[in-house]
């Protein structure tokens, strides 16, 4: 199924791999025609709606298979259009050696809404700041860096006013001001049903236990992958979530790049976020990690150490999901 907006095109594919027919549907239309399916693999890009279209798969008797867009790319033949698209969903369904993605729980979707709620009420308050900065350089005041430096130098302007502010201007200060508060106080509100949700899930209490993780990584991350099993084993994850080298590999030499940054944008943000804090403000630089990550940013540069800590973490992570097991500090050392 090339799944759209309005419209879906279908392709059948019988045991041999020959297109037997072709369909399009109104995309309202499509769980009724599902339904009167006898039991079939169905295959779907995962994009918006297929987790939804794959758990009713399930209910039917069918097998979903969700994968990458960019999995299926390379199936598609030539003069693009929906009916080529189907079918290249099709024949990449096929084939053993395709990663499927997990069909996602409706918890594990509300879950996420909520931190792409938060992650656009995060963007909307930078943007306001920056464009409050801008106009008070304008007008010569210039404020120090740091979001919580300028919060309270702009409810200060907005209280007292200022020579350079006209009326107008200190009326637009005034109202960004109460828009800034109103914006805070909904992350505020978002990021104490994050902490109040993880403290309710034995998974994400065991993610937390990992230096680094605290309950907005743990949330989100049980959100993406639930358990993990997806996965083969913890460099998988991190190669998901972008934290690995990019490679280019000819005549037998390999030559490492930049990370690969593919995958799960926000996710990998919140990880090295989530390394830096390992790297710079734990007191406890006794235990394995630490001392780890300190001989690690002796001989590479901090950022490196950064997406390095990072991509322990994940690996940690996954092992904690998979296996049910706690954080055990002293493994590193082999104690």
């Amino acid at each position: 199924i090339d799944l759209g907006k309005t419209v879906c095109s279908l392709a059948g594919l019988d045991e041999a791999g020959a297109v037997v027919f072709r369909k399009r549907l109104q995309r309202h239309r499509l769980l009724g025609f599902l339904d009167t399916l006898s039991p079939c693999v169905v295959a779907m890009e995962a994009c918006g709606g297929a987790h939804h279209i794959g758990r009713f798969c399930l209910e039917k008797g069918h097998e979903p298979r969700l994968m990458s867009p960019l999995y299926v790319r390379p199936y598609v033949k030539v003069h693009k259009n929906d009916d080529r698209d189907a079918e290249a969903i099709a024949e990449a369904a096929t084939r053993p050696t395709m990663s499927f993605v997990a069909i996602k729980s409706e918890e594990q979707l509300d879950l996420q809404a909520l931190h792409r709620a938060r992650e656009r009420l995060v963007s909307d308050r930078t943007r306001l700041i920056n464009q409050a900065r801008g106009f008070l350089m304008e007008r010569g005041i210039r404020v120090g860096t740091g979001r919580h430096v300028f919060q309270k130098e702009l409810t200060r302007l907005a209280a007292e006013g200022a020579a350079d502010l006209s009326p107008r201007m200190l009326l637009l200060v005034t109202e960004m001001a109460s828009e800034l508060n109103v914006i805070n106080d909904r992350v505020a509100a978002i990021d104490a049903e994050i902490k109040a949700l993880a403290k309710t899930d034995a998974d994400m209490q065991r993610l937390m236990e990992i230096p680094g993780i605290g309950p907005t990584i743990a949330t989100a991350l049980v959100a993406a992958v639930g358990t993990g099993s997806s996965f083969g084993k913890g460099r998988d994850l991190a190669a998901w979530l972008g934290l690995v080298p990019r490679q280019i590999t000819t005549g037998g030499k390999a030559k490492l790049l930049g990370i690969s940054k593919h995958g799960n944008r926000y996710l990998r943000k919140l990880f090295i976020h989530g390394a830096r804090t390992v790297l710079h403000l734990m007191r406890d630089r006794t235990s394995p990690i630490t001392a780890w990550a300190d001989a690690l940013k002796e001989r590479a540069h901090v950022n490196v150490a950064a997406v390095a800590m990072a991509n322990k973490m994940a690996r940690i992570a996954w092992a904690v999901l998979t296996k049910g097991e706690r954080y055990r500090p002293h493994a590193m050392s082999g104690l």
